[in-house]
């Protein structure tokens, strides 16, 4: 393909940069560098999401859809806005745990996973349900809770009972007073409804690789708090086990979102999915990769662990099906990338064009990404010069 033949088809289809831009305005500046210098190329935007932030956004413009906004509880039960998406059929409802539930809802000195609970995250769902939803595709990244969804559980009815046949409170240190788990409350519309788990997260609900010692450092644990979850957590198996003939603990993803991936599978008509594969199909991203001359992603970070499940990489698996080559912009781009070259990429380019900190590039990134996908076409445009 001439690249200097103004019908040049470019599909643009980054994620989002955390705390910085969103996925469309990702797409968007890229699109303004490209055209600083291809101005007539056929330029396709397809903002993307791997289940994480930015999915509730990038699922309802694809299709035309709608925000709606919500009073629900926090991770420490305080009430606060959280937003979910109806898409545009009017069936579908997307939501990101992480705007109920989420770790970045809380300052550092009050992340707590013995309290923090996934009760908003239900609240949701039920809003969802009012909303005449019954297919309900829920991102699980992002999330401050160690609770195994119980706290999910008890929003959407299900009675979690003490040896006093009491409620016990929500959190992850209150498992360890379960004794018997009544569902006849449960929301009789969840029986005609299905829960599409949207995670890029395998790991089992326990266990070295499981959600309190993985991820329950991360979320404010201490290691005497992580083994005491830990506890919790597989007691909390044991009395689902016992009481719903279901086994959780090693199903891959129950132990996403500590454990809330565990709370669905067990108690709600549910699958769990890669996030990346979700959007792809609702937005119809092979459709038009296939017919693109150059592909382009970008993320705020790619490294060693972009290969899995993220973004950049199942959009440059899509591009190599094709034999189309992929470049990639980041905001960081870390150690380990080698193997990226072998999944399809051309190139992957930090967009910081100088010695700055995070906080500057943050702060530039708009101008960043323009004109690093200026150059980028510059170089483009210089290579097809030198093969005349």
């Amino acid at each position: 393909m001439n690249y200097n033949e103004p019908n040049m088809n470019i599909v643009i289809a980054p994620d989002s940069f955390k705390d910085c831009l969103t996925s469309p305005d990702v797409a968007k500046f890229i699109e303004m560098g490209i055209r600083n210098v291809f101005p007539d190329a056929n330029i396709k935007l397809i903002p993307m999401a791997d289940g994480g932030e930015g999915t509730v956004v990038t699922l309802v413009t694809a299709t035309n859809g709608k925000i709606f906004y919500k009073k629900v509880h926090d991770p420490l039960m305080r009430e606060i806005t959280a937003h979910f998406g109806v898409l545009g059929d009017g069936e579908t409802a997307v939501i990101e745990m992480a705007s109920a539930s989420g770790i970045e809802l809380l300052k550092k000195n009050k992340r707590d996973p013995w309290k923090t609970t996934t009760y908003g995250t239900g609240e949701l769902i039920k809003h969802a349900l009012d909303k005449g939803c019954r297919k309900i595709i829920l991102g699980i990244g992002g999330s401050a809770t160690n609770d195994a969804g119980s706290g999910m559980l008890q929003a959407l009815g299900v009675q979690l009972l003490d040896v006093n046949m009491q409620e016990i409170e929500t959190g992850g240190g209150a498992l360890e007073n379960l004794v018997s788990i009544k569902t006849d409350k449960l929301d009789k519309r969840l029986n005609q409804s299905k829960i599409i788990i949207a995670s890029d997260v395998m790991n089992p609900l326990l266990g070295k690789t499981g959600a309190s010692a993985v991820y329950g450092p991360q979320k404010g644990a201490d290691s005497d708090m992580v083994r005491r979850l830990e506890a919790n957590l597989e007691h909390f198996a044991d009395v689902v086990k016992q009481q719903q003939g279901i086994s959780v603990e090693n199903i891959p993803g129950s132990g996403a979102a500590g454990g809330l991936g565990a709370g669905i599978l067990a108690f709600l008509p549910s699958e769990i999915k890669p996030g990346f594969d979700i959007v792809k199909e609702v937005v119809e991203l092979e459709k038009y990769i296939q017919d693109a001359d150059l592909v382009i992603t970008a993320e705020g970070k790619i490294d060693s662990q972009t290969a899995y499940g993220k973004t950049p990489a199942g959009v440059a698996g899509i591009a190599h099906k094709y034999n189309i080559p992929v470049i990639a912009f980041a905001g960081i781009v870390e150690d380990g990338i080698n193997e990226l070259y072998k999944k399809g990429f051309r190139a992957i380019i930090p967009i910081a064009n100088k010695p700055m900190s995070i906080n500057e590039s943050i702060k530039k990134a708009r101008e960043l990404l323009v004109m690093a996908a200026e150059q980028s076409m510059r170089l483009i445009q210089t290579g097809e010069l030198l093969s005349k």
